[in-house]
C-alpha cells in the first residue's frame, strides 16, 4: 500500500476505470440519497452504467440475423419474452428491465414531453424486474431483481441524482420537475421542490393523483 489516498473528481480524464469511477459514484449517491440495501445492488447498478457506457446499447439493430423483424418497444419486448423459450425470455427481461431504469433515471424529465412518459417505464420495467426474478433458479439474483421491482423508483431517483445538474435552471424545468413528482411520488424530486421553496402535495396525495 502507498498510503496515498485516491481523490475522486469527476471532471477528471485520469480515471483509473470506468468500473472505479462508477464504483465511487454510486457508493456516494447511495449515501446521499440515504438508500439502504446491500452491496449486491450497488454492483449491480455498476455494471449497469458501465453498460451504457457505449450509448450504443440502448438501441437494437432492427433486424436478427435470419432477417426478421426485432421487438423494438418495451411492449413488444414484452409480448414476446412471455413466449419465448427459457434464455431467451430472460435476455429479453434484463433488457427490457435494465433499459427502463437507466432510460428513467438519466431521460426521465424529456419523457414529460413524450407520449411514452416514465410511468410507462417504471410499470414495464419494474414488471420486467419481478418476472425476472420469478424466471431465475439463483437465489441471490432473484433477490437482487426482486428488489429492484419493488424499489423501482427509488434506483431511478439514484440514477437521476448522477446524472442531474446542480440546480433547476428555468421555469419549464421546474414544471418538468414537478410533473415529475406528481406522476411517479419520486423523493429526489420532491426535496428539489422543498430546497426551491415550491409547495408541494403530500407523497401520498400525489401517489393518489396519479391513480385518478
Amino acid at each position: 500500500m502507498s498510503g496515498k489516498t485516491k481523490e475522486v473528481d469527476t471532471h477528471s480524464l485520469f480515471i483509473v476505470s470506468s468500473r472505479d469511477y462508477f464504483m465511487e459514484v454510486v457508493e456516494a449517491s447511495f449515501v446521499k440519497r440515504n438508500i439502504k440495501t446491500y452491496p449486491a445492488i450497488q454492483s449491480y447498478m455498476v455494471g449497469l452504467l458501465e453498460h451504457y457506457l457505449d450509448a450504443r446499447n440502448l438501441f437494437d439493430e432492427p433486424m436478427d440475423e435470419a432477417g426478421n423483424r426485432k421487438p423494438t418497444t418495451l411492449a413488444e419486448m414484452y409480448l414476446t419474452a412471455a413466449t419465448a423459450e427459457h434464455a431467451a425470455k430472460i435476455d429479453l427481461l434484463k433488457k427490457m428491465a435494465d433499459r427502463s431504469l437507466y432510460i428513467s433515471g438519466f431521460f426521465g424529465d424529456s419523457l414529460t414531453r413524450k407520449l411514452v412518459d416514465i410511468d410507462y417505464y417504471a410499470e414495464m420495467g419494474g414488471a420486467a424486474y419481478g418476472n425476472l426474478a420469478e424466471c431465475t433458479k439463483e437465489d441471490t439474483v432473484a433477490q437482487i431483481y426482486r428488489t429492484f421491482s419493488s424499489r423501482f423508483i427509488e434506483f431511478v431517483d439514484v440514477l437521476t441524482y448522477i446524472s442531474q445538474q446542480s440546480s433547476v435552471q428555468t421555469d419549464q424545468g421546474l414544471l418538468r420537475l414537478y410533473d415529475r413528482y406528481m406522476r411517479t411520488g419520486s423523493e429526489l424530486a420532491k426535496e428539489k421542490l422543498i430546497e426551491l421553496g415550491v409547495l408541494t402535495l403530500p407523497k401520498d396525495q400525489a401517489k393518489l393523483a396519479r391513480q385518478d
